[in-house]
């Protein structure tokens, strides 16, 4: 089993349609007009993001209550997340931390409407340690590595 897709209710669909589109890099696959549409990472799968259309006026959910934290992209290399945190950076996209994992590394943001999205990398499993797979340290920094390049 693995988690096959995440729906979305949002405000302004065409908004984060665009967001979706111009900073992660997905493609709309799908649309129910006026009600969702759906998007993928990858060309073998439906779609991964569903963006449900809800009211306008409808409230934000309080981040004290239950419900999503975060969901979150994995990239195929460290290089991807570099490019993909440069791409964050370049278009003034808030970063809100990153975090060391141990075994991966992750960036985190909000998109439009607030939805935390963690963009990460993880290494492969044959590095992971034997016990206490996110304890420990990344072996890059992100950071650094990328005011290195500049």
């Amino acid at each position: 089993m693995k988690l096959g897709h995440l729906v979305i209710k949002v405000k302004d669909i065409t908004t984060m349609v665009k967001f979706y589109k111009n900073v992660l890099g997905l493609q709309v696959t799908e649309k129910i007009e006026n009600k969702m549409i759906f998007m993928s990472a990858s060309n073998d799968s439906s779609h991964e993001l569903g963006l449900m259309s809800i009211s306008k006026n409808a409230n934000y959910p309080n981040k004290a209550d239950t419900g999503l934290y975060h969901f979150a992209w994995q990239m195929d290399t460290f290089d991807s997340l570099k490019q993909l945190y440069s791409k964050l950076k370049k278009n003034k996209i808030p970063i809100l931390g990153i975090g060391d994992h141990g075994i991966s590394i992750g960036v985190y943001f909000n998109d439009p409407e607030k939805n935390e999205i963690e963009v990460y990398y993880e290494l492969p499993k044959h590095k992971w340690p034997k016990t206490n797979i996110f304890n420990g340290k990344f072996p890059i920094n992100l950071e650094e590595c990328i005011n290195n390049e500049n």
